[in-house]
């Protein structure tokens, strides 16, 4: 799947980059997302926030470094992003329970905070029964846009389109009149599909029992056909 190829490329791009400024926007871009779902995807994945992530492979290659070179603890931290000794040593030893001097000594264990690599197994060698059962049609709201699959273009321009209803409060007023919370994720909903490979996109959720205001487009598509993905 493409999206855990460019979710792999992200996190080669973090790799490359560990002993460098890195910028959480260039990541996305790799991912070919936006900063904000790309944050919350990675942390629904691993269970760890992006930052800690990349703070923990910091360390881990900071404490390689001090156990097997000949190097100072202040140009290190330096390397690794930290301002000064000091703070260095506290996420040192936050992770590895022991300081840079211990370490350097080689008098303690480090800890390891392995690279991350994404793949999906599918297997299908079990016998299962099942039925097919037609799910009722459901109705839809929200905002939406023209995008197309040329010159894949759609995988730019949603990014771009989560991005600008978060940013805009769109996404913060959909969730309030639902009486959700604002970090509640919307729907991403492919439809109108032409020949031509374009199609339009929303971003909103289901239909509720009481009027929709007039700003928020309604359209009704079966669930299991077009709800794709949910905004993160």
């Amino acid at each position: 799947m493409e999206i855990i190829k460019d979710i792999n490329n992200a996190i080669e791009y973090i790799e490359d980059n560990l002993g460098s400024n890195i910028s959480i926007d260039e990541i996305a871009k790799v991912a070919l997302t936006s900063r904000y779902h790309f944050q919350r995807m990675f942390h629904a994945l691993t269970g760890v926030t992006l930052t800690e992530y990349i703070r923990n492979r910091r360390l881990t290659l900071a404490g390689e470094e001090l156990s097997s070179k000949d190097v100072k603890i202040i140009d290190v931290a330096a390397k690794y992003g930290y301002e000064s000794p000091d703070a260095f040593t506290k996420a040192f030893q936050r992770l590895h329970g022991s300081t840079p001097s211990m370490i350097k000594k080689g008098n303690t264990r480090l800890k390891s905070f392995p690279k991350l690599s994404f793949q999906i197994s599918i297997k299908g060698e079990c016998e299962i029964n099942y039925r097919i059962v037609k799910q009722d049609e459901s109705k839809f709201f929200g905002v939406d846009f023209l995008t197309t699959l040329i010159d894949n273009a759609l995988y730019k321009e949603i990014p771009e389109f989560c991005d600008k209803i978060w940013e805009d409060g769109t996404h913060l007023k959909i969730n309030e009149f639902l009486g959700y919370s604002k970090m509640n994720m919307l729907y991403g909903i492919h439809y109108d599909f032409k020949e031509d490979g374009s199609r339009r996109y929303m971003m909103g959720w289901k239909v509720p029992d009481k009027d929709i205001p007039n700003e928020y487009k309604k359209i009704g598509r079966a669930v299991q056909q077009e709800c794709r993905d949910r905004c993160e």
